[in-house]
């Protein structure tokens, strides 16, 4: 007789036995109950591991074709850019227009390059028959405004039949009020504000923190002015007042280069050089501006040619997006703190 006893259940652990069907054919091996869950919890969980891998492998894929695709429009746009060029545009009579926008610094868009690169291109194109200005700045270097100045004077030397506007709309003031002040007419709206001539210069002192901070301020120079107005060290009349006289002639060449540009518009007043800023209808009581209006309004009106063709200096789409990814994040931050910067506000 056979060891196996066909009434007893197969323990576990031994092999399943296969059972032989009415029919003659084979059934599938038995197994205990308990024996098929897990089996079953086992093959839902190898299922939706299978299936997590095929959604991630999906996602994977998206990605990446979305990657190549932004990689492929942003060279096609760098080689194609998208809009005419300006050679396109430039063909029939038109408005030039050349805007300083933002803070005049040889750093941002507003610097002397850039400006005055579009202004020469404006004033050699044959068919823009004048240059709008389109200014919104609150000033910043005076070296940057004075070599603006200086090439717009120069370009208008150059170019007699060719006249220059500026046109201030929420502010023209300090360096931007400089640049303007080089144009054959000065517009603004009436609420715009205009003026501020004058220059500032703003530091850091740190010598009280140093003090409570128990920190001995160390340094070595040669030349008996070579740490001037340094912030870690206690303040100098002698070198307060070689300072404050920098910043008086650097008012003075202001003063020259508005009078020289305004002439007899400028009224008799002692308040237009002490720093104060004007609305726009107080600066056309005062001479500082010509007329209230748009930049439109002044090419439709003045110049008579209401189209406009934009010669402002425009980033790559490179330094766009290098801009945009912040890489130049924190810039400057050092030098806010510890220099002293002479800006015309």
């Amino acid at each position: 007789m056979s060891d196996w006893d066909s009434d007893k259940s197969p323990e576990w652990g031994d092999k399943p036995v296969e059972q032989v069907s009415s029919q003659g054919g084979r059934k599938s091996p038995s197994l205990p109950p308990e024996s098929a869950r897990d089996w079953k919890l086992i093959e839902k969980l190898v299922m939706s591991l299978q299936s997590e891998q095929r959604k991630h492998r999906r996602w994977g894929i998206f990605f990446k074709f979305l990657m190549f695709a932004y990689l492929f429009a942003l060279l096609f746009i760098i080689k194609f850019p998208i809009g005419d060029s300006l050679d396109e545009v430039a063909g029939h009579r038109h408005t030039a227009l050349v805007e300083v926008a933002g803070p005049i610094a040889a750093d941002e868009s507003a610097n002397a390059d850039d400006v005055v690169g579009a202004l020469r291109a404006a004033f050699e194109e044959p068919n823009a028959v004048a240059v709008v200005m389109r200014i919104n700045s609150p000033g910043g270097s005076p070296v940057q405004s004075g070599y603006i100045y200086d090439e717009i004077r120069r370009l208008r030397e150059e170019y007699p039949d060719k006249k220059v506007y500026a046109v201030i709309s929420d502010i023209g003031a300090s360096g931007a009020y400089y640049i303007a002040s080089a144009a054959d007419e000065i517009y603004a709206n009436r609420a715009s504000l205009v003026g501020s001539i004058g220059v500032v210069a703003g530091g850091f002192g740190f010598t009280g923190i140093m003090d409570k901070l128990g920190v001995e301020r160390r340094l070595y120079t040669s030349g008996e002015n070579k740490a001037f107005l340094d912030p870690f060290s206690p303040e100098q009349p002698g070198e307060v007042e070689f300072w404050q006289g920098v910043l008086e002639n650097t008012h003075k060449q202001f003063i020259a280069a508005v009078k020289q540009g305004r002439g007899d518009r400028l009224a008799s007043d002692d308040r237009l050089f002490s720093g104060l800023v004007w609305s726009g209808e107080q600066a056309l009581e005062l001479g500082l501006i010509d007329g209230l209006g748009s930049s439109s309004w002044v090419a439709r009106e003045v110049v008579g040619a209401e189209d406009f063709v934009d010669y402002t200096h425009r980033e790559s789409p490179w330094q766009e997006i290098v801009g945009q990814l912040g890489v130049s994040l924190g810039e400057g931050v050092a030098s806010q703190l510890m220099e002293s910067r002479m800006e015309l506000r």
